[in-house]
């Protein structure tokens, strides 16, 4: 366990014994879960919002969206989803098995019940962290569409982070009858009540979640993306969240934003981020704590 500094979170290492470690089977899930308190809280108990990172990012990388929302009085988590972090090293599950996720969040959250109220619960998220808060609110996706992925019949595209990643996966996971079986775990319902409040930034795999589902969400949902995105395109990961969710509202974070202008070192547009980020406050604060709290030039 990591002791934190003023602004630095308190790290810790969760183990969920219901789901196994993909690299030893006989131990338990681990979840590196980061927590920082609020500069000076906006409520009592201070309202929580949980953070999911990208693929093949961290939770502990994540500081363009956790600062604003401490500096507006928010407790903030944010997870190191097993398999898909670049923390601990990438596996094929990790990176496909996308329903884990979501369910990474729960059981942190039930470890943080555990030990102090939570107040009111957010969840926010960038690129495939976009889909795994969207699933918190009841966004599901389609085994379907992703037997088809397994199976070749649907192309699809090359993650950078992990090149090759579809063909390592069939190595556990063959096109068989027992694997179409396996898939059927992302079609459940993943959705935790405590979450009262959604924003996604650049949001992904837009294209397996059902529009079915999208329409029983019913919390607030925030959206931002890039204009120039050609990782999560609008049209093919943003666009179903926003026409299909009924309470979804959002706006492009500009034109020329790409997808990597939220990570990289040198983005091309340096301001995204700050812009983005006090969104994501004002829009937690006018959903989770109430109108009177929001800025002037609020979500």
């Amino acid at each position: 366990m990591a002791l934190p500094g003023r602004q630095q979170p308190l790290i810790r290492v969760l183990y969920d014994e219901s789901r196994r470690d993909l690299r030893d089977p006989d131990r338990p899930r681990p979840l590196r879960l980061y927590l920082w308190e609020p500069d000076r809280p906006c409520a009592a108990p201070a309202p929580l919002v949980f953070v999911s990172h990208g693929t093949g990012g961290s939770g502990g990388e994540m500081q363009w969206l956790v600062r604003p929302l401490r500096e507006a009085g928010f407790r903030v988590a944010a997870l190191d989803h097993h398999g898909n972090n670049f923390v601990d090293g990438y596996e094929p599950e990790g990176f496909l098995h996308v329903w884990e996720r979501p369910r990474d969040v729960s059981f942190a959250l039930d470890a943080l019940d555990r030990e102090q109220p939570l107040g009111p619960v957010g969840a926010a998220g960038f690129s495939l962290g976009g889909y795994t808060a969207a699933a918190l609110a009841g966004a599901r996706v389609d085994p379907g569409v992703l037997w088809a992925v397994l199976t070749g019949e649907v192309p699809f595209p090359e993650i950078p982070e992990f090149p090759g990643v579809l063909e390592e996966l069939r190595k556990t996971f063959p096109p068989v009858e027992e694997s179409r079986r396996a898939l059927e775990a992302a079609a459940a319902d993943l959705s935790d009540r405590r979450v009262r409040a959604v924003f996604q930034v650049a949001p992904g795999v837009g294209g397996l979640v059902t529009p079915e589902s999208l329409a029983t969400v019913r919390v607030p949902v925030g959206i931002r993306w890039g204009g120039a995105d050609t990782i999560t395109p609008y049209e093919s990961d943003t666009r179903p969240y926003l026409e299909h969710i009924p309470t979804a509202r959002g706006r492009s974070a500009g034109p020329g934003v790409r997808h990597d202008d939220f990570f990289a070192p040198e983005p091309a547009d340096p301001q995204v981020r700050v812009r983005v980020g006090a969104e994501a406050a004002g829009f937690f604060l006018e959903h989770l704590v109430g109108p009177s709290r929001v800025p002037a030039a609020g979500v």
